[in-house]
Order: structure tokens, then sequence, then C-alpha cells
């Protein structure tokens, strides 16, 4: 591969820089190797973000026309990535080369593309399973990817599992958060069983009368992200201990995300959620001393595992 590591290493980390300080930061608790395979990691995860919803490093969403078009780019690009070549775009030859080092393959990069395939074809979750298969494909499936490039053996099945239980627990509380932004942006991530249930018309979804019945739910959602939360939880004890640390100050950061929004009931979308930076440090802190003291005893089971979500959204 006649590609310059170096530079798309230096490009990564300015990638990961702009599009995500608290990913940044926590990134700086890896080994030096680990920490550049994540960046060039990132860096395909946000690119592919940025064509799906045609977004320059997340903010609002773009125009949505020709998303089949940008669909079609991320698995052309990603293929030739994975074959070895050149793409002319630094953020997926970055792929090309975390991919050859890690053992990352066309089906774990395919599960990610699919969640951008569910978007692009305006899809709604029918039933929590199909909300679930949907987490997978969009955060599940990229914690997939970062156990692969913490070094977990491609045939480790459980512990890839409980990385990927890290992403849902992550995508539920983004999902719990942002309903009112998605809402505004025609889409909806709710069951539509669930809203069937509550009386709630997806089309006045923020409408003040159904504040109550929309917290229910979210409180709900919250209380499943925690179930899968504690299952990864268990998985982290099994990485190298920077890794370790690494992945439980996430949790306890981005796990804070749908503790918060259960917390504040129903006017949980009157302001963004977010973490301060105390907050943020005292998570740090609590990551290295959960680092240090091992798996817990008694883990919860999580509704639906990875197998089986991966192939949820097939039958919708």
């Amino acid at each position: 591969m006649s590609l310059d590591r170096g530079a798309l290493v230096e490009a990564a980390r300015e990638s990961i820089a702009r599009g995500s300080k608290s990913f940044a930061a926590a990134s700086k608790l890896f080994d030096a190797a680990t920490r550049e395979r994540v960046w060039l990691l990132y860096a395909w995860c946000r690119a592919c973000d940025d064509l799906a919803d045609d977004q320059d490093h997340g903010g609002a969403l773009g125009a949505q026309a020709g998303a089949a078009e940008r669909l079609e780019q991320i698995r052309r690009l990603t293929a030739r990535a994975l074959g070895g070549d050149a793409t002319g775009h630094f953020a997926f030859d970055a792929l090309g080369v975390v991919a050859a080092e890690c053992g990352i393959n066309a089906v774990h990069t395919g599960d990610v593309i699919a969640g951008f395939a569910l978007d692009a074809a305006g899809w709604r979750p029918r039933t929590e399973l199909d909300m679930l298969g949907y987490c997978y494909h969009v955060a599940g499936a990229v914690g997939v990817l970062m156990a692969l490039v913490m070094g977990v053996d491609p045939e480790d099945g459980d512990t890839l599992n409980r990385a990927s239980d890290l992403g849902i627990a992550f995508q539920l509380g983004n999902i719990a958060r942002d309903i009112a932004e998605d809402h505004a942006a025609g889409r909806c991530y709710l069951p539509a069983d669930w809203l069937a249930q509550a009386g709630v018309d997806e089309g006045e979804l923020m409408a003040p009368r159904n504040r109550e019945a929309l917290a229910a739910m979210v409180a709900r959602m919250c209380a499943t992200a925690q179930l899968y939360e504690a299952s990864a939880r268990a998985g982290a004890a099994r990485l190298p201990f920077r890794c370790r640390w690494a992945v439980l100050s996430a949790a306890g950061i981005y796990g804070a995300i749908a503790r918060k929004v259960a917390a504040r009931g129903p006017r949980a979308w009157e302001s963004r959620v977010s973490t301060s930076g105390f907050e943020k440090l005292r998570f740090l802190g609590g990551g290295l001393i959960g680092a240090m003291a091992g798996a817990p005893e008694q883990v919860p089971l999580v509704p639906y595992r990875r197998g089986e979500l991966a192939q949820a959204v097939a039958r919708v």
C-alpha cells in the first residue's frame, strides 16, 4: 500500500480534534499505537457520517436530496480502501491502513454502512427490536470496530458483543437526547408500537400534551441503555489497562446523557443535555478506578445480542 501513513494519521488527528473534542481528549488515554489507529478509524466514521447527512464534521443536517448517490459513494470508496487501493479521500485511505493492521473486513464496515442506508431510505422502527437493530448498525457496529482496533481477537465473539453493547447504549442515549432535533428534521427513532400504545401521533410528537407520554417512553429507553452499558463494562475488563480506562471513562461520560435525560422527565428537551468539563474529569477518575477494580461480579442480561440485531432490520 503506497499511502503515507504518517500524513494520514496527522489528517485523522485534525479531524477528531475538529469533530469531537470529547473523543479527542479520551483518545489520549490509549497507548500511542492504539491512539493512532483510533484516529484513523474515527476519520472514516466521521467522513461516512458527513457524506450520508451532507454535513461537515457534524452540525445541522444538509440537503437530503441525493442521499442514495452519497450512500453509493460511501460503499464504493470503502470497498476500494479495503482492497488496498488509494481512494483520493484521506478518510477512506485511513480506513484502508487501519483495516490492514487490525483485521477489519467488509462485513464489519458493511454493518456500519447499513445504518446510513436506513436513514437514506427514511426508515422507521416498528418495534423495540427494530430500534435496537438500528442502534447496532449506527453505533454498536462501530463499537465492534473499536474493539478490533484495541486488539480484541476477531474470533472473540463475546467480547465483541460487549463492545457492541456499549455502542448501543450510547446510541439509545443520543436518540433520547435528540428527539426534538430529529423531529424537526423529519426523523423519529421511537418504535411505532410504543407511540401507538401511548396514543401519540408521530407528527405531533413534541406537542406539550404529549410530553408526559414521551418522557415515559424515554425512561424505558434509558433503562435499556443502562442494561447495555452494564454489559459493556464487563467486557472492558478483558482489554489492556489503558484501553480499559478509556472505555470505562467513555461509558461514564456518554452514559450520563441517558441518565440526565431520564432524570429531567418531560423537561428533557428544553435545553440540550451535555456533560461539563468537571463531569468529564470526574468520569475519567471513575474510569481509572474501574480499570483497576476488575470485572463486575454480576452482569445483567440485555434484551438482544449483536448477532440478532445485525439481522433485525433485514426483516423490516
